[in-house]
């Protein structure tokens, strides 16, 4: 702490001591000494006649040490405070003061919240400094690529059971899209990807990680290898008949944008819930399509280098819930019945047919195709079984003692041997 008879001064304020004083011994004429220093000749007067009645100390800025005039009064300080020890515990700087302006109505800086938090101990969650790695531009156009991964966390902080957010992000402007599932899976991947073509379109293509939802993990039969076909997981069928492409990321930081995408919504999106008490994953995606999505992308989306928008509209002829479905085939037996899942399916009409394609769609209907024909059949409770047959046990046959085996094949006197 400095003594009563040390002046403490800027860098700025310590240049001024020696040209001040010159103007004082008449060894600089004041415009001299207002063109070294940036000042008027106005101010260089002010400031001597200050440095004759007060000393060196006129050169310091009076403001200093004196609270500013935009402080905030201590009793809005602890009101602050209180809420982000209370309702707001847990919120970051940034965080916390959007929602003391939007719902307490209270304006402060999120820097000047940083300072009360480190002052006052209060502990927040910082960001990571990632490693360095080799930087990918954006795309140029809105709709180019899109990345899509699923997201397992514990959404509402162990009031229900933790599920998954199916995540979307727009590479080229950071448009987020998403739903919630109670599992990372093939009938959440393919409603989730309807409902984002539904608003935006088909986009021209799509950027997986290697999920066994979205990548296959079949082995190639000696067929499809020398056919060059790939196995393609129901996902990747569906996209390519919507005409995608799909692209596969070999590491989580290659679809960097969608990872920290899902960072700032296990922050944000887990608060925001917590804060309008919803528990349901039905009142949570409600919530994230009202109001979530759009609050997001107004606030973090940023314009596209080209502004035109490469999503292409579903076309007319397009059946999209049979495209979404999940495809297996089977083969049609002597009887017209097929097997799946354990179940036997009764067709009641009569085709001529090796195989017919099952098809079940993310409603949970069920429906059985020959080609483009829809076929109409009926469950079967329980095949019929051909009764079995009863088979008696084989009595053991002794020859007579004059048959001839008994002469043929004779066994050797022991004696004669």
């Amino acid at each position: 702490m400095a003594r009563g008879d040390i002046i403490i001064m800027s860098q700025r304020e310590l240049k001024r001591v020696p040209v001040i004083h010159s103007v004082l011994s008449k060894q600089l004429t004041q415009i001299d000494a207002a063109n070294i220093l940036g000042l008027s000749t106005r101010q260089v007067r002010r400031i001597i006649k200050n440095l004759k009645q007060k000393g060196d100390i006129a050169l310091v800025h009076h403001s200093r040490g004196k609270p500013s005039n935009r402080a905030l009064s201590q009793a809005l300080k602890s009101k602050i405070l209180y809420l982000c020890r209370t309702k707001y515990k847990g919120f970051n700087p940034t965080f916390a003061a959007e929602k003391l302006f939007e719902i307490d109505k209270l304006s402060l800086h999120p820097d000047t919240l940083r300072k009360y938090f480190i002052a006052e101990g209060i502990h927040y969650k910082k960001r990571k400094i990632s490693k360095h790695r080799s930087w990918r531009p954006r795309k140029e156009c809105f709709g180019q690529m899109i990345q899509l991964d699923g997201s397992h966390h514990d959404w509402f902080e162990g009031r229900a059971g933790k599920c998954v957010l199916m995540g979307y992000i727009d590479d080229a402007t950071g448009r987020i899209f998403g739903h919630f599932y109670e599992y990372e899976g093939t009938m959440p991947a393919m409603d989730s990807f309807k409902r984002y073509i539904t608003k935006y379109g088909i986009p021209q293509s799509i950027y997986l990680d290697k999920h066994s939802t979205y990548k296959s993990t079949k082995k190639l039969t000696l067929w499809d290898e020398l056919n060059n076909q790939k196995a393609q997981s129901q996902f990747e069928r569906a996209l390519s008949e919507l005409g995608v492409d799909v692209i596969h990321a070999n590491s989580p930081q290659a679809k960097g944008r969608i990872e920290r995408s899902f960072n700032t919504h296990q922050d944000r999106l887990v608060k925001e819930l917590k804060l309008n008490n919803i528990n349901t994953i039905k009142d949570a995606n409600s919530f994230l399509h009202r109001y979530y999505i759009q609050k997001h992308n107004y606030k973090f989306t940023i314009k596209a280098k080209n502004k035109t928008n490469l999503h292409t509209q579903v076309p007319k002829h397009f059946d999209i819930n049979r495209i979404f479905s999940i495809k297996n085939k089977a083969t049609l037996r002597n009887d017209f019945t097929v097997q799946y899942k354990n179940r036997f399916y009764q067709v009641l009409e009569p085709i001529r047919a090796k195989e017919l394609t099952l098809e079940e769609r993310i409603d949970g209907k069920f429906y059985i195709y020959h080609k483009d024909t829809q076929l109409k059949y009926k469950l079967i409770d329980k095949k019929p079984q051909k009764p079995k047959q009863i088979f008696k046990p084989r009595t053991k046959h002794i020859p007579a003692k004059d048959h001839p085996y008994r002469v043929i094949y004779k066994k050797p006197d022991k004696k004669c041997a």
